[in-house]
C-alpha cells in the first residue's frame, strides 16, 4: 500500500496512490509504504529517483548500520515501533529515508517510511496532523512527531501496565490465593513484564534515533529543541519502567510465597498424620510379634483392648494438635 501525505494550509492530507500517473499529480512531504509491492517500489524509483534497499526491513541488520547518511545527503534510519497488542505484543521494524532535496518537488525534502504492517504511532500522527494545523511544516517535522508520538504511546502503555498490576496486586494481597489463582496471577505478571521490557527497548531505540538526528545537524534550532524535549520525555519513562520491574518482582515473590504456603499446608497434613498414626503402628507391631502365647488370644478381651488402645493412641495426638492449632 502506497500512501502520500501533502501539506495544505498547515494540515496533513492523505492520499492512497494506485498508479504512477496519480503519484505525479502531488507534491508530498511524506511517502508511506506499507508492505510495498514491486510496482510501488518501481514508481518511487521512477518519480523520486529513490532506490529502496532490499534489506530495509531486515531484523538481523547490524546495530551500527541502522543509522547512516549517504553521500548524496540521504539520511537512513531504521527504528522499531511498539504494537501493544494484548494477545501478541511485538515491535515492528520501520525504515526511514529522508531525502532532503528532490528535483521533482518544490518542497524541501521528502520522508519515506517503509514497514510491513500498520503501526499505531503512524495512525496517531495522522489523526493529530489533520486536527492540529501548523503541527507539521516539513519532512523533518514528520519524523520528529513520529518519535514524539512513539514516546507518548509508550507512556500510555505504561499506564495500562500500572492498571493491570494494580488488579494483580489486589488479588495477591487479598491473602486467599489458591494454586489456580496463583497460576493466573503468574501468567498476568509474566505478560506485563514482557510488555515492560519491550517498552524499555523501544524507548532506547527511539533515543538512539533522536540522538543520531541531533548529531547529524539536520535540524534547525526549533526542531533541535523539540528533539531535546522528546529526549527528556523518554528519560522520564526510564524511572517508571524501573519501578514497574521492582513491582513485578515483588508481586512475583509474593505469589510464589503463597504457593509455598499452600504446599506447606499439604506437607503439614502428611506430617501430622504420620505422627498421629505412629503410636497405633507401634502397638500393632507389638501385638503382632510371634510370642509363644499371643496376648490377644490368651485373654478374653485381648483384641478389643488392643483396638481400643490403638484408637486412643491416635485420638490423643490429634486432640493435642488441634488444641495447639496445628490442624488449622
Amino acid at each position: 500500500m502506497l500512501n502520500i501525505f501533502t501539506l495544505v494550509n498547515g494540515r496533513l492530507f492523505q492520499e492512497e496512490i494506485e498508479s504512477l500517473e496519480e503519484l505525479s499529480r502531488f507534491q508530498p512531504i511524506w511517502v508511506d509504504l506499507e508492505s510495498p509491492t514491486l510496482d510501488e517500489k518501481r514508481w518511487i524509483k521512477q518519480y523520486f529517483g529513490l532506490l529502496i534497499p532490499e534489506d530495509a526491513m531486515d531484523e538481523d541488520i547490524e546495530e551500527s548500520a541502522r543509522f547512516y547518511e549517504e553521500d548524496n545527503g540521504e539520511l537512513h534510519i531504521r527504528s522499531d515501533f511498539l504494537i501493544a497488542d494484548d494477545d501478541e505484543p511485538r515491535t515492528v521494524r520501520c525504515a526511514f529515508i529522508l531525502n532532503q532535496h528532490n528535483a521533482n518537488l518544490k518542497s524541501q525534502g521528502v520522508l519515506f517510511s517503509i514497514h510491513d504492517e500498520d503501526v499505531p504511532v503512524f495512525r496517531l500522527l495522522r489523526m493529530r496532523a489533520r486536527r492540529a494545523p501548523g503541527l507539521i511544516e516539513d519532512a523533518k517535522d514528520v519524523l520528529l512527531k513520529l518519535f514524539d508520538a512513539d514516546a507518548e504511546y509508550s507512556a500510555d502503555t505504561l499506564e495500562g501496565i500500572y492498571d493491570q498490576l494494580e488488579k494483580v496486586g489486589n488479588t495477591v494481597l487479598s491473602g486467599d490465593v489458591t494454586d489456580a489463582m496463583a497460576s493466573e496471577v503468574l501468567g498476568a505478571i509474566a505478560r506485563q513484564e514482557d510488555m515492560n521490557g519491550r517498552i524499555r527497548r523501544n524507548v532506547m531505540d527511539t533515543r538512539r534515533a533522536l540522538s543520531f538526528m541531533m548529531r547529524s545537524k539536520m535540524l534547525n534550532a526549533e526542531q533541535f529543541e523539540d528533539a531535546r524535549q522528546i529526549m527528556r520525555d523518554i528519560d522520564s519513562l526510564d524511572s517508571h519502567t524501573a519501578f514497574l520491574f521492582d513491582k513485578i518482582n515483588f508481586l512475583m515473590d509474593a505469589t510464589v510465597g503463597f504457593i509455598n504456603i499452600n504446599q506447606n499446608k499439604i506437607i503439614k497434613i502428611f506430617s501430622v498424620a504420620s505422627v498421629a498414626l505412629l503410636p497405633p503402628t507401634l502397638i500393632a507391631s507389638l501385638y503382632g510379634m510371634n510370642f509363644q502365647y499371643m496376648p490377644e488370644l490368651s485373654q478374653k478381651w485381648g483384641y478389643p483392648f488392643a483396638l481400643t488402645l490403638m484408637i486412643a493412641s491416635a485420638v490423643v495426638p490429634m486432640w493435642y494438635f488441634r488444641r495447639r492449632g496445628w490442624l488449622k
